[in-house]
């Protein structure tokens, strides 16, 4: 597959978490709509109601299946607004979907909900994760069967306004010199409903060893956390947010740190850009959206998949947005 193409073309999907479950691949995207809000920095006219899944044995060769809706706002019993992306996890054959949503004071927490197929429907726990903040969560399980959780988001997603776990009574972006704001990783605890720690830093150093800078806004986490290992290593990638990059960085661990590597995917159509990078029949594959189908618009994002390819060295061959 050298040639991008569009997954679901009579709705909009964004944001996708992938995953393969029993030989077959499935995927997770939040689910834009048109909402007549206006646009701004918080994200307000992203206003998601609900999640579709989204299957198929043949990614190159077959259309995908929607199993329709399997969780809506409706549902869960702490919700205000705004349900963002989500993912998926499996353990003792249970699906667990996590999920960030506005609590009813407007600020994001991420919820579970758990299902017997991965195709749904997810019934939502009744509170939030206890010590849950800001968006973005994706799950990893490692080799060993852990499960860890990436989450955070600048600017809308909140992640301004804490510090050590803990909210400010004043939100802070630092900003030039200072240090990039990181992402956070947490263990799960063994019945995936929970951390079984205190969330810590997701660092992301330069080549020469040095921590990532606020003002380096290339290159800098912004928000959609991704990770997958590759020849034993562990990749950690990421938005830049207001450059509309995704990147990434490489260590030795899930906790990292992590060393910068350079760009996967060039600006696309559409402010935002946010994806997943899964294994499927032998091959690498990039999941992304962006904004051509709806004309720019966007709050109106579709799904689209292409291979993903590395070199010799383990690194990652950057791929055009614009393609």
């Amino acid at each position: 597959m050298k040639q991008p193409k569009y997954l679901v073309e009579n709705d909009f999907m964004a944001d996708p978490a992938v995953h393969v479950f029993d030989g077959k691949l499935y995927i997770y995207p939040s689910h834009d709509r048109e909402s007549g809000i206006p646009e701004n920095d918080n994200g307000d006219h992203f206003d998601m109601n609900d999640y579709h899944v989204f299957s198929t044995s043949d990614i190159e060769n077959e259309p995908v299946t929607d199993h329709g809706v399997v969780l809506k706002v409706s549902d869960i019993l702490w919700a205000g607004r705004q349900l963002w992306d989500c993912d998926v996890a499996c353990k003792n054959g249970k699906y667990y979907m996590y999920f960030p949503l506005k609590d009813q004071n407007d600020i994001f927490r991420l919820g579970v909900a758990i299902a017997d197929k991965p195709e749904g429907p997810f019934v939502p726990q009744p509170d939030p994760i206890r010590g849950s903040y800001s968006i973005d969560p994706a799950v990893f399980e490692d080799t060993d069967g852990t499960h860890y959780m990436y989450f955070g988001g600048l600017w809308g997603g909140q992640l301004q306004r804490y510090k050590d776990n803990k909210a400010l009574e004043s939100a802070y972006l630092p900003e030039g010199d200072e240090l990039a704001l990181p992402s956070r990783i947490v263990r799960l605890t063994d019945d995936m409903l929970g951390f079984a720690e205190e969330p810590r830093p997701v660092v992301i150093l330069n080549q020469d060893g040095t921590p990532m800078k606020a003002g380096q806004t290339e290159s800098r986490f912004f928000e959609a956390s991704w990770m997958h290992r590759y020849n034993g290593k562990y990749y950690f990638s990421y938005s830049t947010g207001d450059t509309h990059l995704l990147c990434y960085a490489i260590g030795d661990n899930p906790y990292g740190p992590f060393t910068y590597q350079g760009v996967i995917l060039t600006p696309v159509v559409g402010w935002t850009t946010h994806h997943a990078i899964a294994e499927f029949k032998g091959k690498w594959y990039l999941f992304h959206h962006d904004s051509v189908p709806s004309g720019g618009r966007t709050w109106l994002r579709s799904l689209k998949v292409r291979e993903l390819e590395y070199d010799s060295e383990g690194k990652i061959i950057t791929l055009d947005g614009l393609a």
